[in-house]
């Protein structure tokens, strides 16, 4: 089976390009080829997604909604189908994969939903006989840039409030997980939507991302994933003077304080450190406890992740699949021997696991240090991998000081029973995200997705704060006096 690119409506015929192979992370299984696309292909897309906006701007808001309420009916109807194919080609449990296909499922119908608002302003003017009021606008053109840890659930935090507020938009998904763009795009033809209205070009960043970022017709950029690169997404779309959206990195800790319910704290925590094997910009990677606990709260982890069974995301009995690619894997096991460089006690885990059925996948063992300091690498660094740090304080002050002692903001929580404590905290903690009594990680589409510092540039993915990044406000005055009213001039 070979990807190819979804422009104008239909699909481009198989050529003489490039193609990369697609593989199970789980098993090594080949599962596809994916078209490495050229400038050339980003010229077509952009064209005939600016050919499209022209007409779509003038859809009414309503209409343009009708087809996200088909387009979330059809991802209804085949979210299984869905979840399988994105827990072969990315790896998590299957159980995550529906959950994920759920939101964007949300998504299309909460987006819809916009269509019949899109809410400006009005508001009173400072002259007689004169009306005031805001709109929104679409841009134009957006180029979508997306990761391969959630395929399904960006793409529609981005592309859906892009329709629904009349533009048109170019998606280039990671190059891991195509299936996923290639499943939406069959999708968005199903529905209907009109040709150039959503087009999806595969390839590199380093060719089909760099081609959308300098187009001069491609106004808007959001991008999700690494902080690297998404600085240098930054600074090229600067240098074109594009509006440009980051959701980066995250370095994600669970305060316990020494009131909490341990039981569910160890729950939260597990579920935000393990689920999709750490590989989430949500994930808990620090657990930052008080001092009188930590000892409980260590081995009630440590219980606790010796019930977790790792293992191809389509056996249902399996909490935690592989990682993404052998680089990844790497990577991680990197982060072991840092830890243990900087004095860190490795309590459990820190090995690649290749043993009977786990041969041929990328399968990283649930790592669990402790003793670690604050300004160790591993309660700095984000390692997007299954590795967490037991960091052990004194105070909530403490906590919160520890929590915010990195470049990210992306997610928090803490957990305990003193409502002072909590109301403290959730004003102290300065993440984009604040979780009390849950762990680091569950974010719902009706509410902004994004984070502070080194995590993101000010923008929000999902929620009604999504539509600023797709919509410009313009000011409209209109005066009906009959006569030439010069502003702050005349109001004496």
């Amino acid at each position: 089976m070979k990807l190819t690119n979804f422009i104008d409506g239909n699909w481009q015929e198989v050529g003489e390009v490039d193609y990369t192979a697609v593989v199970n992370p789980a098993n090594g299984q080949h599962l596809a080829e994916v078209r490495m696309s050229t400038k050339n292909d980003v010229d077509q897309a952009v064209a005939a997604a600016v050919k499209a906006q022209k007409k779509w701007a003038l859809v009414p808001a309503p209409k343009r909604a009708d087809y996200l309420y088909e387009i979330g009916r059809l991802m209804k109807e085949k979210k299984e189908h869905l979840a399988q194919v994105l827990t072969k080609e990315m790896g998590k449990v299957i159980e995550e994969g529906r959950g994920e296909v759920q939101e964007g499922i949300d998504m299309a119908f909460y987006m819809a939903g916009e269509g019949r608002r899109l809410f400006g302003e009005t508001t009173p003017s400072e002259l007689a006989d004169k009306f005031a009021m805001s709109v929104r606008a679409p841009i134009g053109v957006v180029g979508l840039i997306t990761p391969w840890n959630f395929p399904v659930a960006i793409a529609t935090w981005k592309s859906f409030p892009a329709i629904v507020a009349g533009n048109t938009f170019i998606w280039k998904p990671a190059t891991e997980t195509p299936m996923m763009a290639y499943e939406m795009a069959k999708i968005f033809q199903e529905a209907g939507l009109p040709a150039g209205v959503a087009n999806v070009v595969f390839g590199s960043g380093s060719e089909v991302g760099t081609a959308m970022i300098e187009h001069p017709d491609v106004k808007v950029i959001s991008f999700t994933g690494s902080t690297e690169t998404g600085r240098k997404v930054a600074e090229l779309g600067g240098r074109h003077l594009k509006k440009v959206s980051l959701e980066m990195g995250g370095k994600n800790a669970v305060i316990v304080m020494d009131d909490a319910d341990l039981s569910l704290a160890v729950e939260g925590i597990l579920w935000s450190a393990f689920g999709t094997a750490g590989q989430r910009c949500t994930a808990c990677s620090r657990v930052i406890v008080h001092k009188d606990v930590k000892k409980e709260l260590e081995n009630l982890l440590l219980t606790q992740m010796e019930q977790l069974t790792i293992g191809d995301g389509l056996d249902e009995s399996v909490k935690i699949g592989p990682v993404i690619n052998k680089n990844a894997l790497e990577k991680i096991h990197s982060y072991t021997k840092i830890g243990q460089d900087e004095g860190a006690k490795l309590l459990v885990g820190g090995e690649i696991l290749e043993e009977g059925k786990l041969a041929g996948g990328n399968y990283y063992a649930p790592t669990l240090f402790t003793d670690v300091t604050p300004k160790m690498r591993i309660a700095q660094e984000e390692i997007f991998g299954p590795v967490v740090s037991l960091i052990e304080v004194g105070s909530l002050e403490e906590a919160i000081e520890v929590n915010n002692g990195v470049k990210f903001g992306l997610s928090s929580s803490i957990f305990s029973r003193d409502v002072n404590k909590i109301f403290r905290a959730q004003r102290d903690l300065d993440t984009g995200i604040v979780y009390v009594n849950a762990g680091t990680t569950g974010a719902e589409i009706h509410l902004p997705f994004g984070g502070t510092k080194g995590t993101g540039n000010g923008h929000r993915d999902s929620g009604v704060a999504a539509l600023d990044v797709y919509t410009e406000w313009k000011s409209i005055y209109v005066d009906f006096s009959g006569k030439l009213q010069r502003a702050q001039i005349d109001t004496e």
